[in-house]
């Protein structure tokens, strides 16, 4: 009851010097709103679970390496590597995660680009700023999928019906998008990283 109580920067010591039940401690307390985002970028049950376990076993091997120094930010540092964990997945399987509709649209989570690191990347605006408008000179076609998907986080199902297209028009029109950025990108040589 009373590790409850505990800070997690307390509890992450408590771990390193040998107390297993503080890590137990720090789980439980952190489990459900580290499950819901890798779940909510993901959508599989057991993806999700597969990351969850992953993301928990590069967190013991970094206290118990020694390698922790992120004194009193311990969740923001857990969502860090599940976030990473989540970009890897999608890198190996070469998909394309659902992003949620907060209003920025960032281009680096379309292009794939294995040099990038998302998530030690400043994105400045005027890069977004310039990449909104690319996203404007797209085919109409293309547009609309890429706004529905990316900013709707709609699924190939639902733009079908919207559109009234098969799915597999709407997934050619989402890659021809995004074929048509890259080189729009690469013409116009927008550098993507610092």
């Amino acid at each position: 009851m009373k590790e409850y109580t505990l800070s997690d920067a307390v509890l992450v010591n408590r771990y390193i010097q040998g107390d297993e039940a503080a890590l137990a401690t720090l789980i439980e307390r952190h489990k459900q709103r580290i499950y819901s985002f890798i779940f909510s970028k993901v959508f599989d049950r057991d993806i999700s679970e597969d990351i969850f376990q992953d993301t928990f076993i590069k967190v013991i091997k970094t206290l118990k390496r020694g390698k922790y120094n992120e004194e009193g930010k311990f969740l923001p540092w857990v969502m860090r590597i599940a976030h990473n964990l989540v970009i890897d997945h999608f890198r190996k399987g070469n998909r394309m995660p659902k992003f949620e509709d907060n209003g920025e649209f960032s281009i680096f989570s379309v292009i794939s680009d294995s040099d990038l690191n998302a998530e030690k990347q400043l994105i400045k605006e005027q890069v977004e700023e310039e990449l909104r408008n690319l996203i404007q000179e797209l085919p109409t076609d293309q547009r609309e999928v890429l706004i529905m998907r990316m900013y709707k986080d709609m699924s190939f199902k639902e733009i079908s019906d919207k559109t009234g297209v098969s799915i597999n028009t709407a997934l050619g029109r989402m890659r021809y998008a995004l074929i048509n950025l890259r080189k729009v990108i690469d013409k116009n040589n927008i550098v993507l990283t610092n």
